[in-house]
C-alpha cells in the first residue's frame, strides 16, 4: 500500500525577533514547545522572511513567489484606511489551493491582511475552512481593529463575523485543536494554516483586559513592557504545545510535517 501524503500544520508568528525563542538565542525565557520543533527537526538558521512588512511576505508565503510579482505584493502593508480593490486573487494558484487538487483538506485559524470581502479572501483563495481576522492587527481581547468603543471588530467565522470573548492567542490555539482533532478522523490529507497575531502590538499579555479598555490606538505607542512582550510569546508558545499534543493524542503526529516561522523580524521589545 502507498503510503498517505502528510499532514501539514504550519504556524506563523507575527513580527517575532530571530532570537524571541529559546532554541535561537532568548535566555531571560523559555519556549520550550517551539524548541521540541526544532530539536526533533531542522533549524533553517540562515534563512530569511521574503519581506520586512507583513503582507508581501505573506504573499510570497501563499503563492511561492516574489510577492513583487502581483499589485498586492507591493503595499507594505496593506491597509484597510483607503478602500481599494486590491488584494490576493482568487484565480491565482495557491498552496491550499494546490493541495485541494490532491485532495487535501486545508484551513487558515488567524491572520489573513491579503484582501477584503467580498473580493478577496481565504476561501476564495483556496481554503476550506476560515476562523480569524483580515486586517493587519486586532486588539486580543476586543478582536476590534480599532478603539473598544468602535465598531470595528473583525473575528470571522468561513465569511461570517462573529462575537466571541477571550484571549485571542488562546482562541487560535483551541480552534486549532479542535481542527486537528477532526481532521485526524477523516482518511483525507491536511493543511491547517496557524496565522497567530502574537508577538504583533497591541502589547496585551493574558489579564491585560484593562488596557485593551484604555487604548484609543492599536498601535500602542505609550505601553508595553519586555515583561508583557515576554509574556506574549509565552502564551504562543503555550498554544503551540497544545496543538503538537493534539497531533500526538490523535495519532498523526509521525505523519505531519510541522513548520514554525515568522512573517518578518520584530519591532520594539523583540530580540534581532
Amino acid at each position: 500500500m502507498a503510503p498517505s501524503p502528510p499532514n501539514i500544520l504550519f504556524i506563523l508568528a507575527d513580527d517575532l525577533g530571530y532570537a524571541d525563542v529559546s532554541c535561537c538565542g532568548r535566555r531571560d525565557f523559555t519556549t520550550p514547545n517551539i524548541d521540541r520543533i526544532a530539536a526533533e527537526g531542522i533549524r533553517f538558521s540562515q534563512a530569511y522572511a521574503n519581506s520586512a512588512v507583513c503582507t508581501a511576505s505573506r504573499v510570497a508565503l501563499m503563492t511561492g513567489r516574489y510577492q513583487y510579482r502581483l499589485p498586492v505584493g507591493l503595499e507594505e502593508p496593506l491597509s484597510t484606511r483607503v478602500p481599494r480593490k486590491i488584494g490576493l486573487p482568487p484565480d491565482h494558484p495557491t498552496l491550499p489551493s494546490l493541495l485541494k487538487r490532491a485532495d487535501y483538506r486545508s484551513a487558515l485559524i488567524g491572520k489573513w491582511h491579503l484582501g477584503i470581502l467580498p473580493d478577496f479572501g481565504p476561501l476564495q483563495s483556496g481554503y476550506d475552512h476560515f476562523w480569524g481576522f483580515r486586517s493587519g492587527a486586532v486588539d486580543y481581547f476586543t478582536h476590534k481593529s480599532g478603539p473598544p468603543t468602535s465598531d470595528t471588530e473583525d473575528l470571522w467565522h468561513d465569511d461570517t463575523r462573529i462575537s466571541q470573548s477571550g484571549y485571542l492567542t488562546t482562541l487560535l490555539g483551541s480552534r486549532t485543536v479542535d481542527l486537528v482533532e477532526a481532521y485526524a478522523k477523516s482518511r483525507q490529507p491536511f493543511l491547517i494554516s496557524l496565522h497567530f497575531n502574537a508577538p504583533h502590538w497591541p502589547w496585551e499579555a493574558p489579564g491585560d483586559e484593562a488596557e485593551a479598555m484604555r487604548l484609543t490606538s492599536l498601535f500602542h505607542y505609550d505601553g508595553g513592557t519586555q515583561r508583557t512582550y515576554q509574556r506574549m510569546i509565552q502564551q504562543m508558545d503555550l498554544q503551540i504545545g497544545r496543538v503538537l499534543q493534539a497531533l500526538d493524542a490523535s495519532g498523526v503526529a509521525e505523519n505531519t510535517i510541522v513548520v514554525f516561522t515568522s512573517d518578518n523580524g520584530g519591532e520594539r521589545y523583540s530580540d534581532t
